[in-house]
């Protein structure tokens, strides 16, 4: 600080003596590059123009021009070169440099076409500028050029070259460069040797990479980076974290690149502890480290720990960045968190990156997810780019929201984008068609899978065409299907056909389901439980008494049925015939209250539904008190006048008379709290089928008028449960808040909310609002 205060105060003492000689000018110009000083340096250069000196050799210009480039001052750099009466190859060298770092790869391109002369310095600043701005291909033709010109590559020209290679995964050209490393006897070179390893570990030809990597000698953090990002990218995490311990006990220090990666490594095998840990060791996280580990959680089911980690990031006042955006609102989808996505979703805006496609796309899967189609279709129609992601999310969230021909229709609007569709687009296409009940479509739509678009239909396109072809009564046909089918049948498929089976009550094919399901997952309790339910539907009680010995002699442990409801921040838990809540008795006065009402209304509790062999008032208490209902009258205890949606997640499928029951409920509840008629319902009633399934989660939503949301979620709400939904969403609010900055921000918030329309998101805005003015 005391050597730049004397260096302004010598060029002062410049300005008021007049016009120096070559000696004094040489010092100071010398003195602003070792302080790398650019507003001392343009007034030393204003003094000489004002004096009209003129310096004898490019010396002078040259450290000046060096110095405005690596500021990246290319304005003044230009002004400069072009005053410049005389330049030699280190003036133009250092002009290329600058349109190399600032990536304005056209006038890279123009001035290097034009340079006079060039040397090897040329042809590498040109090379490296084109690969790290994307023009890889190129890059690779200016290596060429560059050896028909005569001219040797150097090492920093065969690095370059090797990672525009490594970033096409052009291994040919990288084998070629490779040849010529060697012929060179450049292979001692622990850059280019790093170089070379990267190529073969990205180009997928680990165990070269690795044969490269033991004999690198004196490795250094990047050698170690290569080849531990190497095994991660090729599906060997097991082999990424051995070598992260040999790294450690090597005495080497890994950097943030080697904690991403092996963060990755610990996630993909399930070692979520050690991930923590390794997380937790670190000083200095990065961006891409905090990423990495929100990432992490959502993929393994910890969605609760993601949006944690989220609220300590925004804390450290670390910005995320569209993927970390992304990742946060998928955890929120996963857990049907429409209170949390929102205020995720508000962030976004905050940070302008609720336009970026992974965002977007990930903002409509999540409302999707959560029943509101509405605000879905919103955010779609805002996108102004949208890819094949986009329209799969739209169509899927319409598909599962029963928005049936809306799904088919949107699907129809992709194609004529000449946009191509994927797997994933075909499976939302027939799980609309499956809850249409569309059996021809559906099965012209699955034809047109290979046909027209040139897919090989999945394991997943099939299930949904078991799923649609039992639906629709034809269980024959999908047996002959499974039997032609170019794949094994794996658990989802003999899990479909089985469910279809119990819709039907084929017996004989969900028997054979069955039993190949006991020896796919003989530690299921699911297959099990439906089997001994069709039995019972037909009182076999000696059967069923057979399956559950076998579930017995197997150790087969069924798994709970429970829902939960968000009140207030607040989680509430409940199962079949709970009395373990403080308000039990309140909360059965209200649904024995609501059940009497809605018998008035017409409603008949089915107890066939029960598959126990009991009396009928065991059956009715049975399928009276379900999880679902439960909650429902907790929630109308604590909301007796409706107001903010009431939404009841469930981790199962909702049985036939609890789907009625919701109806019902519907109906008499909009006719109290509104004064409306049943015929007004029946068209705001938006009433899903329980069964789409994508990548093995299962999603459902009942949207049920005022305001009443059953949604069948696979995400369980224990972490939610034990550490209070109320703190995450407390937390996550503080830093959101902080993050913002007061007041100022909160009004340009609000105002981004309402710009674009006033119905949109609601709740984003009732989040904000509920943020304390004390704050700003």
């Amino acid at each position: 600080m005391k050597a730049k205060v004397k260096l302004r105060e010598a060029i002062d003492l410049l300005y008021s003596r007049g016009c120096a000689n070559y000696e004094a000018y040489t010092r100071l110009v010398l003195e602003c590059v070792r302080y790398n000083d650019v507003d001392q340096a343009k007034r030393l250069q204003s003094h000489m123009d004002l004096h009209l000196y003129q310096p004898a050799n490019t010396f002078l210009p040259n450290r000046l021009l060096h110095l405005f480039t690596k500021s990246g001052q290319l304005l003044d750099a230009q002004n400069l070169f072009d005053k410049m009466p005389y330049r030699d190859i280190f003036s133009y060298n250092a002009m290329l440099s600058a349109y190399s770092k600032l990536g304005s790869v056209e006038d890279l391109r123009a001035f290097f076409d034009k340079m006079p002369c060039r040397d090897s310095v040329s042809y590498n600043t040109m090379i490296a500028g084109l690969a790290s701005n994307g023009c890889l291909s190129k890059a690779l033709e200016v290596f060429i050029r560059m050896q028909k010109e005569g001219f040797e590559p150097t090492e920093y020209t065969h690095v370059s070259a090797l990672n525009a290679c490594s970033r096409t995964l052009d291994l040919k050209h990288g084998k070629q460069i490779h040849g010529r490393i060697v012929a060179c006897n450049l292979e001692r070179n622990v850059f280019v040797w790093n170089a070379l390893t990267d190529l073969y570990a990205k180009c997928g030809e680990i165990d070269q990479a690795r044969w490269l990597f033991d004999r690198t000698v004196n490795k250094n953090v990047v050698s170690w980076n290569s080849m531990i990002s190497g095994y991660l990218k090729n599906g060997q995490p097991e082999t990424c974290i051995d070598l992260f311990r040999e790294m450690q006990l090597s005495g080497l220090k890994p950097d943030q690149v080697t904690v991403s990666n092996v963060l990755g490594a610990f996630f993909q095998n399930g070692y979520i502890d050690e991930a923590r840990k390794t997380f937790s060791e670190v000083k200095e996280k990065d961006k891409i480290c905090w990423t990495t580990m929100i990432v992490g959680y959502t993929q393994n089911g910890k969605e609760e720990d993601a949006l944690m980690l989220f609220a300590e990031m925004l804390l450290e006042s670390v910005r995320p960045d569209s993927f970390t955006i992304s990742s946060v609102v998928s955890s929120c989808a996963r857990l049907a968190s429409l209170y949390h996505g929102q205020v995720v979703h508000g962030k976004a805006l905050h940070m302008g990156v609720d336009g970026d496609l992974l965002v977007s796309s990930a903002l409509v899967d999540m409302y999707s997810k959560c029943g509101e189609i509405k605000d879905a279709w919103v955010v779609f129609k805002m996108m102004s780019a949208k890819n094949t992601v986009s329209w799969n999310s739209m169509i899927i969230g319409y598909a599962q929201n029963g928005k049936d021909q809306e799904a088919l229709a949107l699907y129809e609007d992709m194609l004529q984008e000449n946009l191509k569709p994927d797997n994933i687009t075909f499976v939302g296409v027939l799980s609309a068609c499956i809850h249409a009940g569309f059996t021809k479509r559906g099965q012209g739509y699955f034809h047109s899978i290979s046909k027209l678009h040139g897919i090989t239909p999945t394991l997943d396109h099939y299930a949904c065409m078991i799923n649609l072809l039992g639906r629709s009564g034809y269980v024959d046909k999908a047996v002959d299907l499974i039997k032609g089918m170019p794949h094994e049948p794996n658990c989802l498929i003999w899990s479909t056909l089985l469910s279809v089976c119990t819709m039907s009550g084929d017996i004989k094919h969900g028997e054979i389901a069955a039993r190949r399901l006991f020896e796919l997952d003989p530690l299921n309790a699911g297959p099990y439980i439906m089997l001994s339910n069709m039995y019972a539907s037909c009182g076999r009680w000696k059967d069923v008494a057979s399956i559950r010995s076998l579930m017995k002699d197997r150790k087969v442990k069924k798994f709970a049925a429970y829902s939960w409801i968000e009140i207030e921040g607040m989680v509430y838990k409940f199962v079949s015939e709970d009395r373990t809540h403080p308000e039990s008795e309140k909360i059965y006065q209200e649904l024995n209250r609501l059940i009497k009402k809605l018998q008035e209304a017409g409603f008949s509790p089915n107890t066939n539904l029960v598959l126990h062999d009991v009396g009928e008032v065991e059956k009715f208490e049975s399928i009276c008190y379900h999880s679902e209902k439960l909650a429902l009258a907790f929630g109308l205890i604590r909301k007796p006048h409706g107001g903010a949606p009431m939404r009841i997640m469930k981790n199962i499928r909702v049985c036939g008379d609890c789907h009625m029951f919701m109806k019902f409920v519907s109906k008499y509840l909009w006719y109290m709290l509104v004064g409306g008629n049943g015929y007004i319902l029946n068209d705001n009633i938006k009433l899903y089928l329980p069964s789409f399934n994508v990548h093995g989660c299962l999603y459902s939503s009942i949207t049920l008028w005022p305001g009443l949301n059953l949604i069948c979620s696979p995400t369980e709400p224990t972490d939610i449960q034990n550490r209070s939904g109320a703190m995450t969403l407390s937390r996550l609010q503080r830093a959101l808040w902080r993050d913002m900055n007061g007041a100022s921000s909160r009004a340009m918030m609000l105002m981004v909310l309402t710009k674009d329309s006033t119905a949109a998101f609601p709740m984003a805005l009732v989040s904000l609002e509920q943020w304390p003015s004390s704050h700003g």
